[in-house]
């Protein structure tokens, strides 16, 4: 029991980043905004967390420095993209080798330097209690906070009326204009959310997951969270699960690794990814399924006065 309750709790931990990540995109790409930028803002939230954290010695303030820098780059994807109407694929892209490349240029002293780690919370009795205690009552606030979001997502997008202006931006914007919705006002709103979001999974990565900081950490998990959401055909519950398959595909592959299992390194460290191309692919042939809730404006530049 003690070594599933370890591998249980390491794949909590594995998943809650690209959790985090992908329910803020999910949101973003409901408004019709495709931000291939998440890579960049959750580098960013990381590196900007862990500083914030070490010099101050809190990791939530550490936590409030992560978020706030995502919703920095995200608010200039957000100029770029609605009040410059620039094409949201570049722009997105380039937003992602900016935050790789500024991370590294404001993380350098960082380096090597030992983090201040987000503890877990400590429930009394609750926390305590055998195998159930340490899963269920014995983690971080970050953790928490991404199943609460994932609750208010799934609740605000079915059944308030906030959700059902977001995805009429996304599915008609000319029509949500001419209903009287500020389409860019909405989709930077959106934006904003979706870079708070990878902010936070970015400092949970350098907080939580490995209290330490190391250039370009996030190692590809920006990406797996834009898959996720493709994965999860936009719906908010579904990218749960999916977070929490790639989490465990990822700590899987590790374990192999530690138990030497004759297969390459490299190939068991490409595993996430190799799963993540063959899911997209799969979906990608079943055209019901992606159509259902695909955002018809998705990826489209509006501009008012056309």
């Amino acid at each position: 029991m003690t070594g599933l309750e370890a591998v249980i709790l390491t794949i909590i931990t594995a998943s809650t980043p690209l959790l985090l990540a992908a329910i803020g995109e999910l949101v973003v790409e409901r408004s019709g905004v495709l931000n291939l930028g998440v890579e960049g803002m959750m580098v960013v939230g990381a590196v900007c967390g862990f500083a914030t954290a070490y010099t101050t010695g809190s990791p939530y303030l550490g936590v409030l420095a992560g978020v706030l820098a995502g919703m920095g780059m995200a608010l200039l994807f957000g100029f770029l993209t609605q009040s410059l109407a620039t094409n949201q694929v570049a722009s997105g892209l380039a937003l992602t080798l900016l935050g790789l490349g500024l991370s590294g240029v404001i993380g350098e002293s960082f380096t090597g330097l030992p983090g201040v780690k987000l503890q877990p919370l400590d429930i009394p009795v609750l926390s305590d209690i055998p195998f159930l205690g340490p899963i269920l009552f014995g983690q971080d606030v970050l953790v928490y906070t991404s199943f609460a979001l994932v609750f208010a997502v799934s609740y605000t997008m079915s059944r308030t009326r906030t959700g059902l202006v977001i995805r009429a931006v996304g599915d008609n914007h000319h029509s949500a204009h001419a209903l009287g919705y500020n389409v860019i006002a909405v989709r930077y709103g959106c934006i904003l959310f979706g870079g708070a979001c990878a902010g936070l999974a970015g400092a949970y990565l350098s907080l939580a997951y490995t209290p330490q900081w190391v250039e370009n950490m996030t190692s590809g998990r920006g990406w797996i969270a834009l898959a996720l959401v493709v994965f999860a055909t936009w719906i908010a519950r579904r990218v749960l699960i999916g977070a929490y398959l790639f989490g465990a595909v990822w700590i899987m592959g590790l374990y192999a690794q530690a138990l030497g299992i004759g297969i390459p390194s490299q190939v068991l460290s490409s595993f996430p990814y190799l799963i993540t191309i063959l899911v997209l692919v799969l979906i990608s042939r079943n055209r019901t399924l992606t159509k259902i809730n695909t955002p018809a404006c998705i990826g489209q530049t509006f501009v008012p006065d056309r």
